[in-house]
């Protein structure tokens, strides 16, 4: 684990960074919230994945739940370890009512990101957090449904390579209804709050 934590140490920076030059999310939407309001989208509709527990999972597991749900890969130097990290913060300030709200990371890195580094990985965030896996072609249906891009750079027949990836958070309201796309380096507080409007039933 210390390893893990070396890694995502200078994630905790560029969260802080982020969260300085961030907006507020004031004086947005007329419905009040604070993130895109995508409710009726004809995409992201689903999923059929295997957790880092290995057990299969889709998005009506988690029906009653607000759910967050994130592309990335465990080896990303920064853009992932700031969004889990961002996560955390969100279910702090969310107090109680962060056991209404799921938080999903789904890899676009299946050739490397096995069940057991999943497991390792995505719970030292917040041990509430699931990490998401498929085989290859399976991530590419998923990431096609959800319109996030992903493409491998540098070294591609090896596997030292990275992955440019999308970077923005999906947001399902508790009876799984696609609602929200919070851009990435958004301020934690003003996740949370949108994520209360939701569970709100708004």
């Amino acid at each position: 684990m210390s390893a893990l934590l070396r890694r995502i140490m200078p994630a905790f920076v560029a969260l802080a960074v982020l969260a300085a030059c961030s907006p507020t999310g004031e004086g947005g939407a007329a419905n009040g919230f604070a993130s895109t309001d995508i409710t009726g989208a004809n995409y992201a509709k689903g999923f059929q994945l295997t957790d880092h527990t290995g057990a299969p999972r889709s998005l009506t597991d988690y029906r009653g739940k607000v759910v967050t749900l994130f592309f990335g890969y465990t080896q990303c130097p920064d853009v992932c370890p700031t969004n889990l990290l961002g996560m955390a913060e969100v279910m702090r300030q969310l107090g109680p009512d962060a056991e209404k709200v799921q938080v999903l990371f789904i890899t676009v890195d299946p050739e490397r990101d096995t069940q057991a580094l999943l497991a390792e990985y995505v719970p030292a965030f917040d041990k509430r957090f699931a990490g998401l896996f498929g085989d290859v072609e399976t991530t590419a249906a998923v990431a096609r449904d959800f319109k996030v891009f992903y493409q491998k750079q540098g070294d591609t027949k090896g596997m030292a390579y990275t992955i440019d990836h999308s970077t923005g958070t999906y947001v399902f309201d508790p009876q799984g209804r696609l609602r929200l796309y919070v851009k990435h380096g958004e301020k934690p507080e003003v996740i949370a709050g949108d994520l209360r409007k939701l569970l709100a039933g708004k």
